[in-house]
């Protein structure tokens, strides 16, 4: 169901890119949106791993310098038969972690020093396999597709607004106000469908990891303490880049005024219910 939401999503959203296009430039505003997307998105796909290791200041670690992070990821690779990622500490209080890298032979996970500290060593192997589940299901080129086609309706709209300013509507087709209603529910639209894509790969990952580690309690548990930690501790860098929010396992940012549709997570309450459902089908 997951997939199918996801592929839907995506489908939706490439609609809307080229509507948008049309609506905005005619032929040639697709033909110029296209090129700009593809340009974002071959920028991303080979360097979005390496940006957001820069940017939370994160360190490579081997098995001497954080034994338990380390052993716990290579136990789990092994167990969900992926290639050893590489694996970071992100020298930051608050409790968190996220997956990065353009494919599972090009992988990397990394746990901030607040997740070793509150995390028992199970709830640890519970993280670090919804992670390694975003590493295997692809998650980094389906987010960077599904940011990279949403900024780019939101630049094409931008784009429009200038051109019509300046006098650069007479190669625009259609109704100027059909165009202007575009250039301000299109970005809107755009950034709803990305928002819901991450949310399902979210529900997917926590499936997954649950799966990989063996026990669903074991993510659960871990949720919990991530979520109300999050919450106390902001994590400061990711105030500063909230592209990257999507990326960790509980949102990092401030909830402030923010509505449930705008979240790049899915509810906690409903993500811990999941996995406790897990659990108890296990049992039984």
């Amino acid at each position: 169901m997951n997939t199918m939401r996801t592929t839907v999503l995506l489908a939706g959203l490439t609609a809307l890119f080229l509507v948008a296009g049309y609506a905005l430039g005619g032929q040639q505003g697709i033909m110029i949106a296209i090129i700009f997307a593809l340009v974002m998105n071959v920028g991303s796909f080979w360097f979005s791993d390496k940006l957001v290791l820069k940017i939370y200041k994160a360190k490579e670690v081997g098995p001497n310098d954080e034994p338990v992070l380390y052993q716990t990821v290579q136990q789990l690779a092994q167990r969900a038969r992926l290639p050893m990622p590489k694996v970071y500490l992100v020298p930051s209080d608050t409790p968190n972690a996220f997956a990065t890298g353009r494919n599972p032979q090009h992988a990397a996970v990394a746990a901030t020093q607040g997740l070793m500290r509150v995390l028992t060593k199970e709830e640890l192997a519970g993280v670090m396999a919804h992670e390694l589940a975003h590493v295997r299901h692809r998650d980094t080129l389906i987010g960077t597709v599904s940011a990279t086609i949403a900024g780019a309706i939101t630049a094409l709209a931008s784009m429009a607004k200038w051109a019509m300013i300046f006098g650069g509507r007479r190669q625009q087709q259609g109704s100027p106000i059909a165009a202007i209603a575009v250039m301000i529910l299109a970005p809107i639209a755009a950034a709803l469908i990305q928002m819901a894509v991450s949310r399902s790969r979210e529900y997917a990952a926590d499936k997954g990891g649950a799966e990989i580690c063996g026990n669903p309690l074991w993510l659960a548990g871990a949720l919990r303490k991530l979520e109300a930690a999050s919450q106390q501790i902001p994590l400061q860098a990711a105030e500063t880049h909230p592209a990257s929010a999507h990326m960790f396992i509980v949102n990092p940012l401030r909830r402030s005024q923010m509505a449930h549709l705008f979240s790049t997570h899915p509810p906690m309450q409903e993500r811990i219910r999941r996995l406790e459902q897990m659990a108890h089908q296990r049992v039984v």
